[in-house]
C-alpha cells in the first residue's frame, strides 16, 4: 500500500468548526485515484480512467437545492420552485452538524479556482469526504500553480459530506440531501449525495448571481470554441442537445463546455478547468475526441464495466445521465488560456423529439431572446418513469436551475450584448426529422456539423427571400441550402410527407411555447414578446 501522508501540506480546518481531522491537502489526481482504489470507492478502467458510483442520487436534485435569504439575497433573487429560500440561523445549524461530522475525519483538501480571465477570478477551497469527490474538483475547477498556493487566500468555501445525512424535519430540508449556498458566508453547503455535478453546478449559480450583481457580466450556461482567425462561436443548449460533442472539434480549440462570461470588455472566458460530459452511446468513432479524453485520471460516474474493466456505453442500467470528468488538458486542441474575443456566432441547441423545428434556422434579435428565456428542448419517452411520448421541457436561458435572477434580467443582458457586438445568432434541432420521436429518426451528427462549419465558414449569406424560407408557424428563418446537407432535410415539413401531421404537431409545439411563456410576459419587453410562434392552433 502506497504511504501518502508524505505528499501532504500542514493545513488547519479548525477555522471551518472541522477538529482534529486528519486533512490530505491538494492531493495529485494519481494519489486520490490510488486512494480511492484503496479504500475500494472505485474501480479502473480499462482505458486507465476511474470508475465510481454516486450512489443514491445519480444527477442532481433541483428541488433540494437551497440559497439562503438574507440581506443580500433577499430583493435580488426570483424566489419561488427553482430558488427555494433557507432560513440563516437553521443554515448556520446545519452548517455546524456538518462540520461536527467531519471532524476526526480523514478530510481531502483543495484550493482551486473558477474564472479563467484574471480580472474575474473566484478562488476557493473544497473540503471533500470522499477522495474521488476531491478529485472531480481537481478535474473541474482551474488550477493554481504552486507559486499561487503560497499565499493562497479563498474566498468561496465548498463543504461536501455525501455521507452526511440531515434530518428535514430539525434541519429544514426537504429530505436527507440538500445542496445550499449562503452568500453572506460564502459557503456552497451540500450533504446526503454522492453526484459530483452538485460541486460544480453550486459555484456555477453562485457565478450566475455574482457576475451580473457585482461584474457587470453575463454568465452563460453554454460551450464555446475559436477558429484559427480568432472567431468565437457559443452553445447553448440543455443537458443532452450536444453542447459538449459538437464544441469539441478537431478544427477548432475548445475554450470550455459548459459554463462561460461574457464579459464588458467584450471577453468570454470559461469558469472551469475540465469538462462534465456524457457518454450515454459514447464511440471513438462519433466523438474521437472525448472518447481519448477518457484515460488515467479522468473519473467515469455509474457506468457499467465487464471484468476486463471495459465500459458498456450502451448500458443505461445505473442512469441514463452516466458521466465523465476530465482536466480540459485531455483534449488536445484547446485555448490557452481558456478565454475569446467577442463571439461572431451564437448557435441555440435544442433536442426537438416532436421533428417540427427546422433543423437550422436563422433568428432576429427578439426571436433571440424569446429563445434564450424559453430554452427548449423535449424529453423523449424513456428518458423518465412515466413518459411515453415526446414532452416538451423548458428551462429557462438554457439553465433554469442555476439561475438565482429572474430569467429576463440575463434575457435583457444577452440581448443588449447581441446587438452590440452584431452577432449571427441561430436555431439548431439536434432532435429528430422526419417524424415525431418513435416515427422520425434523429438528425445525423455529420449533417449538424456540417451545418455549424456552413455557418462557421460563411456559406449561408446574409438573410433574404431567395435564400431563405420563413417558417409559416415559428417564423424563423430556414436556409433553402447548405453545403453538405441534403436540401430536403432542411424543411422539416418536407420530410414529414404528411402536411396535416406536420402542422397539428407544430401548432401543439408553439402553444406549448406560448403556455410557458406567460410565466414570463409581464417582465419581458414587447420587442422579445414579438419574437415567439407566429401562428398557433386556437
Amino acid at each position: 500500500m502506497v504511504d501518502h501522508t508524505q505528499f501532504t501540506k500542514t493545513i488547519s480546518l479548525e477555522q471551518y468548526g472541522i477538529k482534529n481531522a486528519q486533512v490530505k491537502y491538494q492531493l495529485s489526481p494519481e494519489q486520490l485515484h490510488d486512494i480511492t482504489l484503496e479504500k475500494g470507492q472505485g474501480k479502473e478502467s480499462s482505458s486507465g480512467a476511474l470508475a465510481v458510483n454516486t450512489g443514491e442520487f445519480t444527477g442532481r436534485s433541483p428541488m433540494d437545492r437551497f440559497i439562503v435569504k438574507d440581506s443580500i439575497t433577499e430583493d435580488k433573487v426570483w424566489w419561488g420552485n427553482i430558488n427555494i429560500a433557507f432560513d440563516a440561523d437553521k443554515f448556520q445549524k446545519l452548517y455546524d452538524k456538518v462540520t461536527n461530522y467531519l471532524s476526526e475525519k480523514e478530510v481531502f483538501v483543495r484550493d482551486s479556482y473558477a474564472c479563467a480571465d484574471e480580472n474575474y477570478k473566484l478562488n476557493i477551497r473544497v473540503i471533500n469526504e470522499y477522495p474521488w469527490s476531491n478529485m472531480f474538483a481537481y478535474n473541474m475547477f482551474l488550477r493554481p500553480t504552486n507559486a499561487e498556493l503560497e499565499n493562497f487566500d479563498p474566498e468561496w468555501t465548498i463543504v461536501n459530506a455525501p455521507g452526511f445525512m440531515a434530518d428535514p424535519e430539525v434541519d429544514g430540508t426537504r429530505q436527507h440531501n440538500f445542496a445550499i449556498l449562503d452568500f453572506t458566508r460564502k459557503i456552497a453547503l451540500i450533504g446526503g449525495t454522492g453526484y459530483t455535478g452538485e460541486i460544480k453546478k453550486g459555484i456555477f449559480s453562485a457565478l450566475n448571481f455574482i457576475l451580473p450583481v457585482f461584474k457587470n457580466t453575463l454568465p452563460m450556461h453554454c460551450s464555446a470554441n475559436v477558429g484559427k482567425d480568432g472567431d468565437t462561436a457559443i452553445f447553448f443548449g440543455l443537458s443532452g442537445t450536444g453542447k459538449t460533442t459538437l464544441s469539441t472539434d478537431p478544427d477548432r480549440s475548445l475554450i470550455g463546455d459548459d459554463e462561460h462570461g461574457w464579459t464588458a470588455e467584450n471577453t468570454v472566458f470559461n469558469f472551469e478547468g475540465g469538462c462534465y460530459a456524457k457518454v450515454i452511446n459514447l464511440s471513438g468513432e462519433q466523438e474521437p475526441e472525448i472518447f481519448g479524453a477518457i484515460k488515467k485520471g479522468a473519473i467515469l460516474e455509474n457506468v457499467i464495466m465487464n471484468d476486463a474493466g471495459e465500459v458498456d456505453f450502451e448500458d443505461t442500467s445505473i442512469t441514463q445521465n452516466t458521466r465523465v470528468s476530465y482536466p480540459i488538458h485531455h483534449i488536445e486542441n484547446i485555448k490557452k488560456p481558456s478565454i475569446g474575443e467577442n463571439p461572431k456566432n451564437i448557435f441555440f441547441l435544442t433536442a426537438d423529439a416532436f421533428g417540427v423545428l427546422p433543423p437550422i434556422s436563422k433568428l432576429t434579435p427578439s426571436q433571440a431572446a424569446y429563445h434564450f428565456i424559453s430554452g427548449y428542448t423535449a424529453k423523449v419517452a424513456g428518458t423518465e418513469a412515466g413518459i411515453t411520448e415526446p414532452v416538451p421541457s423548458f428551462s429557462a436561458c438554457f439553465g433554469a436551475p442555476f439561475m438565482p435572477l429572474h430569467p429576463t434580467k440575463y434575457a435583457e443582458m444577452l440581448s443588449k450584448k447581441m446587438k452590440d457586438a452584431n452577432v449571427n445568432v441561430w436555431l439548431i434541432n439536434t432532435g429528430w426529422t422526419g417524424g415525431s420521436y418513435g416515427v422520425g429518426s434523429r438528425i445525423k451528427l455529420k449533417y449538424t456539423r456540417a451545418m455549424i462549419s456552413a455557418v462557421l465558414n460563411g456559406d449561408l449569406g446574409l438573410y433574404n427571400y431567395k435564400d431563405y424560407h420563413i417558417h409559416s408557424v415559428f417564423g424563423v428563418a430556414q436556409p433553402r441550402s447548405c453545403p453538405g446537407v441534403p436540401s430536403e432535410l432542411l424543411s422539416p415539413r418536407a420530410t414529414w410527407n404528411n402536411d396535416k401531421a406536420y402542422y397539428d404537431t407544430a401548432f401543439k409545439l408553439s402553444n406549448a411555447f406560448r403556455e410557458n411563456f406567460q410565466q414570463f410576459e409581464s417582465y419581458a419587453s414587447e420587442e422579445i414578446r414579438r419574437g415567439g410562434p407566429q401562428r398557433y392552433a386556437e
